[in-house]
Protein backbone atom coordinates (compact mmCIF):
# COMPACT_ATOMS: atom_id res chain seq x y z
CA UNK A 1 0.00 0.00 0.00
CA UNK A 2 2.71 2.43 0.95
CA UNK A 3 4.82 1.81 -2.34
CA UNK A 4 1.98 1.28 -4.66
CA UNK A 5 -1.25 2.89 -3.65
CA UNK A 6 -3.53 0.13 -3.62
CA UNK A 7 -3.27 -4.15 -2.50
CA UNK A 8 -5.45 -6.62 -4.68
CA UNK A 9 -6.17 -9.56 -2.14
CA UNK A 10 -7.64 -12.64 -4.05
CA UNK A 11 -10.36 -14.75 -2.80
CA UNK A 12 -10.63 -12.61 0.48
CA UNK A 13 -14.75 -13.40 0.47
CA UNK A 14 -16.63 -16.42 -1.05
CA UNK A 15 -19.52 -15.93 -3.07
CA UNK A 16 -21.90 -17.43 -0.24
CA UNK A 17 -20.65 -13.78 1.30
CA UNK A 18 -21.90 -11.86 -1.42
CA UNK A 19 -24.63 -13.72 -2.92
CA UNK A 20 -27.64 -12.56 -0.17
CA UNK A 21 -26.89 -8.77 -1.37
CA UNK A 22 -26.45 -9.78 -4.76
CA UNK A 23 -29.90 -11.30 -4.81
CA UNK A 24 -31.38 -8.10 -3.03
CA UNK A 25 -30.01 -5.90 -5.27
CA UNK A 26 -30.63 -7.92 -8.71
CA UNK A 27 -34.16 -8.08 -7.06
CA UNK A 28 -34.67 -4.35 -6.64
CA UNK A 29 -33.42 -3.88 -10.82
CA UNK A 30 -35.51 -6.61 -12.12
CA UNK A 31 -38.72 -5.16 -10.08
CA UNK A 32 -38.16 -2.15 -11.43
CA UNK A 33 -37.43 -3.05 -15.34
CA UNK A 34 -34.33 -2.32 -15.09
CA UNK A 35 -33.23 -5.91 -16.26
CA UNK A 36 -34.10 -8.22 -18.99
CA UNK A 37 -37.83 -9.90 -18.11
CA UNK A 38 -37.03 -12.70 -19.76
CA UNK A 39 -33.74 -13.75 -17.95
CA UNK A 40 -33.10 -15.34 -14.44
CA UNK A 41 -32.13 -11.55 -12.16
CA UNK A 42 -29.03 -13.24 -11.05
CA UNK A 43 -27.81 -12.98 -15.08
CA UNK A 44 -27.61 -9.40 -14.84
CA UNK A 45 -28.84 -9.14 -18.14
CA UNK A 46 -29.62 -5.39 -18.65
CA UNK A 47 -32.48 -3.68 -20.28
CA UNK A 48 -30.58 -1.07 -22.71
CA UNK A 49 -33.90 1.12 -22.62
CA UNK A 50 -33.65 2.02 -18.84
CA UNK A 51 -30.08 3.26 -19.20
CA UNK A 52 -30.00 6.15 -16.71
CA UNK A 53 -26.92 7.37 -14.25
CA UNK A 54 -26.20 8.75 -10.90
CA UNK A 55 -27.59 12.22 -12.18
CA UNK A 56 -30.93 11.08 -13.15
CA UNK A 57 -34.24 10.47 -11.15
CA UNK A 58 -34.80 7.75 -12.50
CA UNK A 59 -31.85 6.35 -10.95
CA UNK A 60 -32.37 7.61 -7.65
CA UNK A 61 -34.95 6.76 -7.17
CA UNK A 62 -33.75 2.88 -7.57
CA UNK A 63 -30.74 3.41 -5.78
CA UNK A 64 -32.79 4.91 -3.05
CA UNK A 65 -34.30 1.01 -2.58
CA UNK A 66 -30.69 -0.19 -2.77
CA UNK A 67 -29.01 1.83 -0.21
CA UNK A 68 -31.74 0.83 2.26
CA UNK A 69 -31.36 -2.45 2.17
CA UNK A 70 -29.70 -4.36 5.28
CA UNK A 71 -27.71 -6.67 3.60
CA UNK A 72 -25.86 -3.46 1.30
CA UNK A 73 -24.83 -2.09 5.10
CA UNK A 74 -23.76 -5.80 6.31
CA UNK A 75 -21.24 -6.37 3.75
CA UNK A 76 -18.84 -4.32 5.24
CA UNK A 77 -19.10 -5.49 8.35
CA UNK A 78 -17.54 -8.68 7.38
CA UNK A 79 -15.34 -10.38 10.08
CA UNK A 80 -12.49 -11.10 7.63
CA UNK A 81 -12.76 -7.59 5.68
CA UNK A 82 -12.76 -5.91 8.79
CA UNK A 83 -10.05 -7.85 9.93
CA UNK A 84 -7.53 -6.83 6.52
CA UNK A 85 -8.59 -3.78 7.85
CA UNK A 86 -7.62 -3.43 11.03
CA UNK A 87 -3.97 -4.72 9.75
CA UNK A 88 -3.98 -1.73 7.27
CA UNK A 89 -5.46 1.09 9.92
CA UNK A 90 -5.18 -0.04 13.35
CA UNK A 91 -7.52 -1.68 16.53
CA UNK A 92 -9.76 1.72 15.72
CA UNK A 93 -11.51 0.74 12.76
CA UNK A 94 -14.75 2.94 11.88
CA UNK A 95 -16.59 1.87 9.02
CA UNK A 96 -17.99 4.37 7.16
CA UNK A 97 -21.80 4.02 7.28
CA UNK A 98 -22.65 5.54 3.44
CA UNK A 99 -21.01 2.94 1.09
CA UNK A 100 -21.70 3.43 -2.52
CA UNK A 101 -23.25 1.02 -4.93
CA UNK A 102 -22.34 0.62 -8.68
CA UNK A 103 -24.47 -0.10 -10.60
CA UNK A 104 -23.22 0.22 -14.16
CA UNK A 105 -24.93 -0.30 -17.23
CA UNK A 106 -23.32 -1.49 -20.45
CA UNK A 107 -22.76 -0.06 -23.37
CA UNK A 108 -23.30 3.64 -21.88
CA UNK A 109 -20.99 6.60 -22.23
CA UNK A 110 -22.63 8.30 -19.03
CA UNK A 111 -22.17 5.47 -17.10
CA UNK A 112 -18.05 4.90 -17.30
CA UNK A 113 -16.32 6.17 -14.39
CA UNK A 114 -13.39 8.69 -15.33
CA UNK A 115 -10.33 9.59 -13.44
CA UNK A 116 -10.33 10.38 -9.82
CA UNK A 117 -9.26 10.50 -6.25
CA UNK A 118 -12.11 9.55 -3.58
CA UNK A 119 -10.35 11.94 -1.88
CA UNK A 120 -12.13 14.68 -3.56
CA UNK A 121 -15.27 13.62 -2.52
CA UNK A 122 -14.70 12.24 0.53
CA UNK A 123 -12.71 14.52 2.09
CA UNK A 124 -12.03 13.95 5.57
CA UNK A 125 -8.63 11.83 6.42
CA UNK A 126 -6.07 10.95 3.69
CA UNK A 127 -5.42 7.71 5.30
CA UNK A 128 -9.01 6.92 4.15
CA UNK A 129 -9.37 3.09 2.44
CA UNK A 130 -11.38 2.56 -0.06
CA UNK A 131 -12.60 -1.38 -0.65
CA UNK A 132 -13.65 -1.89 -3.80
CA UNK A 133 -15.89 -5.59 -4.39
CA UNK A 134 -17.66 -6.45 -7.23
CA UNK A 135 -20.65 -9.00 -6.47
CA UNK A 136 -20.00 -11.27 -9.03
CA UNK A 137 -17.02 -12.45 -11.68
CA UNK A 138 -15.90 -9.44 -13.33
CA UNK A 139 -13.76 -10.02 -16.57
CA UNK A 140 -12.33 -7.23 -18.57
CA UNK A 141 -15.40 -6.40 -20.58
CA UNK A 142 -17.43 -5.52 -17.71
CA UNK A 143 -15.34 -2.47 -17.00
CA UNK A 144 -13.45 -3.44 -13.63
CA UNK A 145 -11.15 -0.89 -11.91
CA UNK A 146 -8.07 -0.59 -12.94
CA UNK A 147 -5.08 1.57 -10.70
CA UNK A 148 -2.85 4.21 -11.36
CA UNK A 149 0.56 2.73 -9.70
CA UNK A 150 2.11 5.29 -7.57
CA UNK A 151 -0.21 7.87 -7.84
CA UNK A 152 -0.98 8.27 -4.08
CA UNK A 153 2.46 9.40 -3.77
CA UNK A 154 1.24 13.01 -5.46
CA UNK A 155 -1.02 14.46 -3.21
CA UNK A 156 -4.43 15.61 -4.49
CA UNK A 157 -4.34 16.23 -8.24
CA UNK A 158 -5.84 19.19 -10.10
CA UNK A 159 -9.63 18.05 -11.55
CA UNK A 160 -11.49 19.29 -14.76
CA UNK A 161 -13.81 21.84 -13.48
CA UNK A 162 -16.82 20.73 -11.20
CA UNK A 163 -16.24 17.26 -12.56
CA UNK A 164 -14.09 15.76 -10.13
CA UNK A 165 -12.04 13.85 -12.41
CA UNK A 166 -8.39 14.22 -13.68
CA UNK A 167 -8.14 15.69 -17.25
CA UNK A 168 -7.03 12.54 -19.35
CA UNK A 169 -3.26 12.61 -20.03
CA UNK A 170 -2.65 15.11 -16.61
CA UNK A 171 -2.53 12.10 -14.15
CA UNK A 172 0.41 11.81 -12.45
CA UNK A 173 2.02 8.50 -11.50
CA UNK A 174 3.39 4.96 -12.70
CA UNK A 175 1.48 2.99 -15.03
CA UNK A 176 -2.27 1.94 -15.32
CA UNK A 177 -2.29 -1.31 -13.81
CA UNK A 178 -5.98 -4.23 -13.94
CA UNK A 179 -7.12 -6.91 -14.80
CA UNK A 180 -9.87 -9.25 -14.33
CA UNK A 181 -11.71 -9.65 -10.73
CA UNK A 182 -13.70 -12.90 -9.59
CA UNK A 183 -16.59 -12.90 -6.36
CA UNK A 184 -14.68 -12.53 -2.97
CA UNK A 185 -11.27 -10.50 -4.56
CA UNK A 186 -11.06 -7.34 -2.87
CA UNK A 187 -9.41 -4.47 -4.24
CA UNK A 188 -8.08 -1.98 -1.50
CA UNK A 189 -6.90 1.36 -2.42
CA UNK A 190 -5.71 4.94 -0.54
CA UNK A 191 -8.15 7.62 -0.64
CA UNK A 192 -5.38 9.85 -2.81
CA UNK A 193 -4.54 6.55 -5.51
CA UNK A 194 -6.02 7.72 -9.02
CA UNK A 195 -8.26 5.02 -10.24
CA UNK A 196 -11.15 4.79 -13.07
CA UNK A 197 -13.21 1.96 -14.31
CA UNK A 198 -12.99 0.29 -17.90
CA UNK A 199 -15.77 0.87 -19.94
CA UNK A 200 -18.67 -2.16 -19.59
CA UNK A 201 -18.78 -3.37 -23.11
CA UNK A 202 -21.03 -6.39 -22.11
CA UNK A 203 -24.54 -6.91 -21.96
CA UNK A 204 -24.64 -7.44 -17.91
CA UNK A 205 -25.41 -5.02 -15.15
CA UNK A 206 -22.45 -4.39 -13.20
CA UNK A 207 -22.51 -4.20 -9.61
CA UNK A 208 -20.31 -3.55 -7.27
CA UNK A 209 -19.98 -1.90 -3.57
CA UNK A 210 -16.93 0.53 -2.50
CA UNK A 211 -16.75 0.46 1.21
CA UNK A 212 -14.33 2.67 3.30
CA UNK A 213 -12.34 2.55 6.24
CA UNK A 214 -10.16 4.48 8.51
CA UNK A 215 -9.30 4.91 12.02
CA UNK A 216 -11.16 6.67 13.97
CA UNK A 217 -8.70 8.26 15.80
CA UNK A 218 -8.22 10.10 12.77
CA UNK A 219 -10.45 13.30 11.67
CA UNK A 220 -13.59 12.48 9.40
CA UNK A 221 -15.39 14.41 7.17
CA UNK A 222 -19.03 14.95 9.09
CA UNK A 223 -20.56 14.59 5.39
CA UNK A 224 -19.70 10.73 5.46
CA UNK A 225 -22.06 10.10 8.27
CA UNK A 226 -25.04 12.15 7.46
CA UNK A 227 -26.98 13.16 4.63
CA UNK A 228 -27.68 16.89 3.70
CA UNK A 229 -29.47 18.71 1.10
CA UNK A 230 -33.13 17.81 -0.61
CA UNK A 231 -34.04 15.57 2.71
CA UNK A 232 -34.73 12.64 -0.23
CA UNK A 233 -32.63 10.30 1.61
CA UNK A 234 -32.26 9.88 5.62
CA UNK A 235 -31.11 7.59 8.17
CA UNK A 236 -34.71 6.88 9.57
CA UNK A 237 -35.86 6.42 5.85
CA UNK A 238 -33.08 3.72 5.39
CA UNK A 239 -33.73 2.07 8.73
CA UNK A 240 -37.59 1.95 8.28
CA UNK A 241 -38.13 -1.32 7.51
CA UNK A 242 -34.94 -3.50 9.15
CA UNK A 243 -35.98 -6.27 11.46
CA UNK A 244 -32.48 -6.03 13.55
CA UNK A 245 -31.25 -2.81 15.25
CA UNK A 246 -28.18 -3.86 15.25
CA UNK A 247 -26.65 -1.56 12.75
CA UNK A 248 -28.06 1.06 13.06
CA UNK A 249 -26.12 4.69 14.22
CA UNK A 250 -23.46 2.39 14.88
CA UNK A 251 -20.60 5.29 14.40
CA UNK A 252 -22.45 7.47 17.51
CA UNK A 253 -20.64 5.29 19.89
CA UNK A 254 -17.44 6.28 18.74
CA UNK A 255 -15.31 9.06 19.62
CA UNK A 256 -14.83 10.47 16.35
CA UNK A 257 -13.45 13.90 15.34
CA UNK A 258 -15.13 15.77 13.01
CA UNK A 259 -12.75 18.03 10.82
CA UNK A 260 -14.40 20.83 9.57
CA UNK A 261 -15.68 20.59 13.61
CA UNK A 262 -18.61 22.10 14.40
CA UNK A 263 -17.68 25.16 14.31
CA UNK A 264 -15.61 25.48 10.83
CA UNK A 265 -18.78 24.45 9.73
CA UNK A 266 -20.69 26.89 11.12
CA UNK A 267 -18.06 29.38 9.43
CA UNK A 268 -17.97 27.97 6.03
CA UNK A 269 -21.88 27.59 6.11
CA UNK A 270 -21.62 31.64 6.34
CA UNK A 271 -18.09 32.52 4.04
CA UNK A 272 -17.78 29.75 1.49
CA UNK A 273 -17.70 30.70 -2.31
CA UNK A 274 -20.72 30.05 -3.72
CA UNK A 275 -24.52 29.14 -2.29
CA UNK A 276 -24.35 25.47 -3.55
CA UNK A 277 -21.46 25.05 -1.15
CA UNK A 278 -22.98 27.31 2.12
CA UNK A 279 -26.18 25.37 1.41
CA UNK A 280 -24.47 22.31 1.96
CA UNK A 281 -21.95 23.30 4.88
CA UNK A 282 -25.72 24.26 7.05
CA UNK A 283 -26.86 21.35 6.06
CA UNK A 284 -24.21 19.04 7.48
CA UNK A 285 -23.68 21.02 10.27
CA UNK A 286 -27.97 21.00 10.99
CA UNK A 287 -27.94 17.42 10.48
CA UNK A 288 -25.05 16.30 13.46
CA UNK A 289 -26.55 18.87 15.19
CA UNK A 290 -29.90 17.45 15.54
CA UNK A 291 -31.14 15.08 18.34
CA UNK A 292 -31.54 12.12 15.18
CA UNK A 293 -28.30 12.24 13.91
CA UNK A 294 -25.92 13.22 17.93
CA UNK A 295 -22.62 11.84 17.68
CA UNK A 296 -20.02 11.36 20.32
CA UNK A 297 -17.24 13.76 18.83
CA UNK A 298 -14.91 15.80 19.98
CA UNK A 299 -12.83 18.92 18.73
CA UNK A 300 -9.68 17.78 16.90
CA UNK A 301 -6.68 18.03 19.25
CA UNK A 302 -8.84 17.06 23.10
CA UNK A 303 -8.42 13.39 24.17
Amino acid sequence: MDTHGYALIRGLLSPKDLNPLLRDITEVLYQSGWLNSDRDPLDRIANADAACFEDDAAFKAVYDQVFCLPSFHALPHHPALQRVMKQLVGPHLLIHPKSVGRLIFPNFERAITHAHQDHTAVAGDEETFTAWLPLHHCPLKQGPLRILDGSHRFGLQPTAGQTGCITPGTERGGEWVGGEMCAGDLLLFNSLTVHEAAPNTSNQMRISLDCRFQSYQRPIHPGALVFAGSGRRSWEKTYAKWASDELKYYWRQLPLQLKPSKVELAELARTSATPGLRARYAGILEAIESRTYSMNSRPIGQS
